[in-house]
């Protein structure tokens, strides 16, 4: 074919291209997979004493997201926090919420944690899907000490995680409830796992689990199982939903719901505490001023009058006086009988 030729078809093709591509469909725009951004944190300073204040600042979090901030200890970001938030300084953490584009920033202070360094600032969520970010931080002046060596045995849960036991007729009268959590496990792993280490976290409402060490006491062998008993106890007076996790290292093996019923023992004790008090404290004020009261009788007013009679001596004549208000008509007639004898 001639270059004229060529030319000519390109010329042909390129008015067909000019004259098809309004009319073709075009993707819609939500139909491009767009990747949801990663949660980031970045820190004023990686290095500060503790009593100094850091700006904590992160993008990609879901937006309206309430975030708990902690200075942890025994950490590095790609193992997280080993022992769970036991090794955070808990009481000096601050919470933040993120704005509508999931971004936030905060000052928080520099606290030591119970654990030595290698240290982060730990970020959570605390609501809705897990998510954390562990930014490196160094506390200056805090001992450091080398992270324990994992082992080579891996847990995961085989069977349903449950609660057992029953707390007694005290937990109606805000006694702590408890329970026995029970779980099977298996040893994935190649090594032997011997006294593992579990992480009992209990969580009530939208408040993050409140993590405690609980070690079991035996030998898991690679491709076998045991079955783990760990006591749960609540606070005294404790009531509502619960949430029990437990965890191994940094991944939660299981989770189970536990209702806890009020207390109403403990409320009608104050209810007859607030009755019966009051009642007994008038009686006693009753009785204290009926006690105290005088008692006076007058002498005189009665309709009745006592009468004294004086003593006299044997065969003295007795006078009868005449009463003040009877007075006789007529002298009394004499004795028929005696006027006839003389007469």
């Amino acid at each position: 074919m001639s270059t004229k030729g060529l030319r000519a078809t390109a010329a042909v093709l390129l008015a067909l291209a000019l004259v098809l591509l309004p009319v073709l469909p075009m993707p819609p725009a939500h139909s491009v997979a767009v990747a949801d951004p990663k949660p980031k944190v970045t820190l004023s300073q990686t290095q500060a004493g503790k009593g100094g204040d850091i700006t904590v600042s992160g993008t990609g979090w879901r937006p309206d997201t309430l975030l708990m901030m902690l200075m942890c200890g025994q950490a590095v970001p790609d193992r997280g926090v080993i022992g769970g938030t036991n090794a955070c300084a808990n009481s000096d953490g601050r919470a933040v919420t993120t704005d509508a584009k999931g971004a936030f920033s905060k000052k928080m202070p520099v606290a030591e944690p119970p654990k030595p360094c290698p240290c982060v600032v730990h970020v959570a969520t605390v609501t809705g899907e897990q998510a954390t970010v562990d930014a490196p931080f160094t506390v200056a002046g805090h001992p450091t000490a080398p992270l324990p060596q994992p082992t080579g045995g891996k847990l995961a849960v085989l069977a349903a995680t449950r609660l057992e036991g029953d707390s007694g007729i005290l937990v109606f009268f805000g006694a702590p409830a408890s329970r026995t959590l029970e779980f099977t496990v298996g040893n994935l792993g190649s090594a032997p796992v011997r006294d593992p280490v579990f992480q009992v976290g209990t969580a009530h409402g939208v408040f993050a689990p409140q993590w405690e060490e609980q070690q079991w006491r035996g030998t898991i062998a690679p491709g076998r199982k045991a079955l783990v008993k760990l006591p749960v106890q609540l606070s005294a007076g404790a009531h509502g939903d619960y949430q029990i996790s437990v965890k191994y290292g940094t991944k939660v093996l299981a989770e189970q719901p536990w209702g806890v019923g009020r207390p109403w023992g403990v409320t009608i004790f104050w209810i007859l505490l607030a009755v019966v008090v009051p009642a007994a404290v008038f009686r006693i004020g009753m009785a204290i001023v009926d006690r105290l009261r005088p008692r006076v009788r007058p002498r005189g007013t009665g309709r009745h009058r006592t009468v004294q009679l004086e003593s006299r001596p044997a065969g003295t004549p007795t006078t009868t006086a005449a009463l003040p208000w009877f007075t006789p008509d007529s002298a009394p007639s004499e004795n028929p009988s005696t006027t006839k004898g003389h007469s």
